[in-house]
């Protein structure tokens, strides 16, 4: 199986993320499913559905492949590879690709500004495609959630993450958009957190973070298809110690 740019064959290999293409949950005729399409994808008064934007951050070069602050780069890598939206065009000094879920349009971005100016990339985007930015989702790496916990809120602030800080800077202040945050854990003993983030992981750490990778994935579906609420439910929930040792 051919890698995209900048996955990790640990990751993709995985199969857990040999998954089929998502499918609607409903029966596309019913009320109830056109309710939940409509406000999955903001069709608002039937006009052309905005995409939503799912983007991850990281930095660009084989140097950080496979280390922590590079998590949003590889589970944008794993959605791409399940749902067959290759990273094929650069746009906006950054790695995009677009396709559907389901019959949801979805863009998938990897800015390759370099994680402290991601906001350059992300901001062109949104204004360019003009996304409504509650379809925004950014996805992180978090050094204050535990490793491969993930936590999907509807907004907030950048927490001391200088991409998260560069994105709402490039959002004219707003930070009126949802973001999905991956736990790397925090640095041992008293190592200092900008070594830390550089790290690669243990095998251990790569088997936690391909089921955590694989719940990002439902959670995506989910949101594409279901809506925000649903998806922030299903992966708030905790996820017991059994799944992600079995």
């Amino acid at each position: 199986m051919r890698l995209l740019p900048g996955a990790s064959a640990s990751r993709i290999s995985s199969p857990l993320l040999s998954l089929p293409r998502a499918r609607p949950r409903c029966v596309p005729a019913s009320s109830a499913c056109r309710a939940a399409s409509s406000s999955a994808a903001g069709a608002g008064d039937g006009g052309p559905r905005k995409p939503w934007l799912f983007v991850g951050l990281g930095n660009p070069g084989k140097v950080y492949q496979g280390t922590r602050h590079n998590v949003g780069f590889e589970i944008i890598d794993v959605i791409a590879e399940a749902e067959g939206i290759p990273l094929s065009s650069m746009q906006f000094k950054a790695m995009v690709g677009k396709g559907r879920i389901g019959d949801a349009p979805v863009m998938l971005a990897k800015p390759q500004t370099f994680m402290n100016a991601s906001g350059e990339s992300v901001g062109q985007l949104v204004s360019y495609f003009k996304i409504p930015l509650s379809q925004v989702i950014v996805m992180y790496d978090d050094l204050d959630l535990p490793f491969a916990k993930l936590r999907l809120l509807p907004k907030g602030g950048h927490g001391g993450h200088n991409g998260m800080r560069s994105i709402i800077n490039h959002l004219k202040q707003s930070r009126d958009f949802p973001r999905l945050r991956i736990g790397i854990g925090r640095p041992p003993g008293k190592m200092d957190p900008a070594n830390f983030v550089l790290r690669p992981f243990t095998k251990k750490e790569q088997e936690e973070l391909d089921f955590a990778f694989h719940r990002g994935l439902e959670a995506v579906r989910i949101m594409v298809l279901e809506g925000f609420n649903k998806s922030a439910t299903h992966v708030n929930t905790a996820q017991s110690s059994e799944m992600l040792n079995r």
